[in-house]
């Protein structure tokens, strides 16, 4: 039996590995709706090359430092259990991957390619990983500070905080670094519209991101007998709560209604093993709002050209789950207990906090020494062709 035990569960983290990284695709087609036409090959390109070198910076450093387990052991030590720490491993760097895909976001249309992927490496190799491992490693004494202060730990089961808030937060700290698209804030006052190129991309990735999202939290468990449809309803009520509030709020427009499920979802990451379905129905529904009226603001009053929206949907968003699941997780509002309010804010802080000195010092460090922007020349001719040299939709044959 336990033969069979151990089958399953490697089964199982995998099969969630898969689904988380699925979103990743969801990510790219997410991006490359909702920019301009000319940078949209770059949106899909810098995706896949981040979550590559994502891929080889967690496996040799980043997952050492978060969890304290290198695989620099014979393939016999690997292969034990049916490999479940190599598709633990694979299902974890899904989600320390997701970093660099939010940030990408917020920093489209005008930032180089070569720095990123710089920037990609220190942030799944050290920044993220030392928040991690503090969290969900049990690592450098901050779960047991925070539970000594509140008389809990900082319960977050799917990384409302740990992966959201934290990647939004950075995403903040790189887009107030780079500034704005050229021309998006007129020296007039005028704001340039740059509406979505591309709807059904745009609703295509957010469907793919939804959809994996279920491997996302529900495998979360990381072994079969943990599993919880508590965990799936709630995050299917915290989608559908976004949505609802974002279509009404966004006044049907279509950006807000497909970011509005993404916004749920990122608020449920956390309490999803302890709300009520009830609870995530309203924890989506307030995330829904905070991102439709955050996104305005931003962009339209505070001039802050996050093209995406990654601060208000993960930052935000996330912050609010984090903070969402000490209420809505609570007995007396027919949570299952076990989480505290204080603690939940504090441990919140204590990640927006990280993020954003770990993104001022990555991208700050990036800007002092070899540039983050394109030229503006590179910027007007759009991504796509500066970088990677085609459109796409090429319409004739080029020569270089």
């Amino acid at each position: 039996m336990d033969q069979v035990k151990q089958g399953t569960d490697a089964l199982f983290i995998l099969l969630g590995a898969v689904m988380v990284l699925a979103m990743h695709a969801g990510f790219a087609f997410l991006e490359l709706g909702t920019v301009r036409a000319k940078n949209q090959v770059n949106a899909l390109v810098k995706i896949l090359v981040d979550f590559a070198v994502s891929t080889v910076v967690y496996f040799f450093i980043g997952y050492t430092v978060a969890y304290g387990v290198d695989f620099f052991v014979g393939a016999p030590a690997l292969a034990a259990k049916n490999g479940y720490e190599l598709v633990k491993f694979f299902f974890l760097l899904t989600f320390a991957a997701a970093i660099p895909a939010i940030v990408s976001g917020g920093i489209a249309e005008r930032a180089r390619f070569g720095p990123q992927l710089i920037a990609t490496a220190a942030l799944v190799g050290l920044i993220y990983p030392l928040f991690e491992g503090a969290v969900w490693g049990g690592r450098f004494g901050l779960q047991g500070w925070i539970e000594a202060i509140t008389g809990a730990p900082f319960h977050d089961f799917a990384g409302s905080v740990v992966v959201h808030a934290v990647g939004g937060w950075i995403g903040l700290a790189a887009v107030l670094l780079l500034g704005a698209r050229s021309n998006r804030y007129r020296k007039d006052g005028a704001i340039s519209a740059h509406p979505p190129s591309s709807i059904p991309f745009l609703s295509l990735g957010a469907w793919v991101l939804a959809v994996g999202w279920f491997g996302f939290n529900v495998m979360s468990a990381q072994t079969i007998d943990k599993i919880s449809g508590l965990v799936a309803v709630n995050s299917l009520m915290a989608m559908a709560g976004g949505t609802l509030v974002a279509v009404i709020l966004g006044k049907n427009d279509p950006g807000f209604a497909y970011n509005g499920p993404l916004a749920g979802l990122v608020a449920v990451c956390a309490g999803s093993d302890v709300m009520h379905p009830a609870g995530a129905l309203v924890v989506g529904g307030v995330a829904g709002a905070v991102f439709v009226c955050m996104f305005t603001l931003t962009q339209n009053r505070w001039k802050i050209d996050d093209v995406l929206g990654v601060w208000p949907l993960h930052g935000l968003c996330g912050a609010w789950g984090g903070i969402a699941c000490g209420i809505f997780g609570s007995e007396a509002l027919g949570g299952l207990g076990g989480v505290s309010l204080s603690a939940q804010a504090l441990g919140t802080a204590i990640g927006v906090l990280w993020a954003l000195l770990g993104g001022f010092a990555v991208y700050g460090l990036l800007r002092m020494t070899i540039g983050l922007r394109m030229s503006q020349e590179e910027e007007h001719n759009g991504a796509d062709l500066s970088i990677h040299r085609i459109g796409s939709t090429p319409d004739r044959e080029v020569s270089w």
